[in-house]
């Protein structure tokens, strides 16, 4: 796919998650829940976006202890709560369905959540998949910043930013080779779960 130039969507991310990604020390990102118009199933409806670092319900408890500086990090970054940066861009390359806590255990190795949490979020609302999705993250030539409106905040997932984001050039931050290194390794693990369009 080629990279557009603005971008003007947000996926709500938990800031430790965001650096983990954008140090690509993990290309994946779990989800279930969220608010998409009229209901409350999650859903990949942009396959590309900003991410939004988030810094409300990330806790150290919930991610494994290796990760936990990182954690610590993301309060230095936090700054008033009146703005938000944006420094990475991704773009979908895979989503599968998980409903089977053997298929979220294969790919334990691959996120910073606990397995305890990882699990918990399978279980919740156990009528609907868990979500994961193989994100390309590129990095923004630099960082963008838009003040936070009333708008954002709530248990949603997606965010339409007031206004264009110029994304510049923008580089990845895992060269092809690796990228598809990773992404196979993780497919390979999930070929027993239901890959969506």
């Amino acid at each position: 796919m080629p990279l557009p130039s603005v971008s003007d969507t947000a996926l709500k991310e938990w800031a430790a998650a965001v650096k983990t990604l954008g140090r690509g020390e993990q290309i994946i990102v779990l989800r279930k829940g969220g608010i998409h118009r009229a209901d409350r199933d999650f859903r990949f409806v942009h396959p590309e976006f900003l991410l939004f670092p988030t810094y409300e319900h990330q806790k150290a408890e919930l991610i494994k202890t290796e990760f936990h500086d990182t954690l610590g990090d993301t309060y230095n970054d936090s700054g008033s709560g009146e703005s938000v940066d944006f420094t990475y861009f991704c773009q979908v390359t895979d989503k599968f369905e998980l409903r089977d806590e053997s298929d979220l255990d294969r790919i334990s190795d691959f996120h910073i959540w606990t397995d305890d949490y990882a699990h918990k979020r399978l279980h919740w609302r156990p009528k609907q998949p868990l979500t994961v999705a193989l994100l390309r993250v590129y990095e923004l030539q630099q960082t963008q910043s838009r003040p936070v409106l009333a708008e954002y905040s709530g248990c949603k997932s997606w965010v339409e930013i007031g206004s264009d984001v110029s994304l510049g050039g923008m580089t990845p931050v895992l060269d092809d080779t690796e990228y598809e290194r990773q992404s196979g390794v993780i497919k390979q693990a999930l070929h027993q779960a239901i890959a969506v369009a």
